[in-house]
């Protein structure tokens, strides 16, 4: 539909920050928002976590396109509900972020966003998706164990995004 992956990347960046290596994280060491084995993948070998913090904006680029917009078939989600199923990806997985737009749909939650999660998604106001698929958001997150450490930021970010989303919905631009 749209290519927002410009956009939605300058909203996920502002969240994921620079480095960050605490140790309840399960990601481990993250530099804005691209984990050391993310980056290890990435390029074929065991990274370092000096070559991490020193990650390129291309590389950086390259890596949330590739790895995260274009696994969660963001490049074919209405405009908006693109950011709010990509900073899912991000922060979850593109498998994660596609079950639970599928759960919220009431299709199949296989983890690939196909043909009848695509037809789904055209037969829904896209602002209710982006409102349905948050809240289901906010209730994985509290499901999870690290729940008490990382709670709050989550739900912040959540909300943020949402927000976000919902101003790009019939953005053209």
């Amino acid at each position: 539909m749209n290519d927002n992956f410009p956009k939605a990347l300058a909203v996920i960046l502002h969240h994921e920050g620079g480095w960050a290596d605490h140790p309840k994280d399960p990601g481990g060491a993250t530099m804005k928002g691209v984990t050391l084995a993310t980056y290890s993948k990435f390029l074929g070998r065991d990274a370092t976590k000096e070559e991490l913090r020193n990650i390129s904006d291309a590389e950086l680029q390259q890596i949330y396109r590739d790895l995260y917009w274009n696994r969660a078939a963001c490049d074919r989600l209405p405009s908006g509900l693109d950011l709010a199923v990509f900073d899912m990806a991000v922060n979850a997985g593109p498998g994660r972020a596609a079950k639970i737009l599928q759960t919220v749909l009431g299709v199949t939650a296989d983890g690939a966003i196909g043909p009848k999660t695509l037809a789904m998604v055209e037969g829904r106001p896209t602002t209710d998706l982006i409102r349905e698929f948050s809240g289901a958001r906010e209730e994985f997150y509290k499901g999870l164990p690290i729940y008490a450490t990382f709670g709050k930021g989550w739900l912040r970010r959540v909300d943020e995004v949402e927000s976000e989303a919902l101003k790009l919905v019939g953005d053209k631009s």
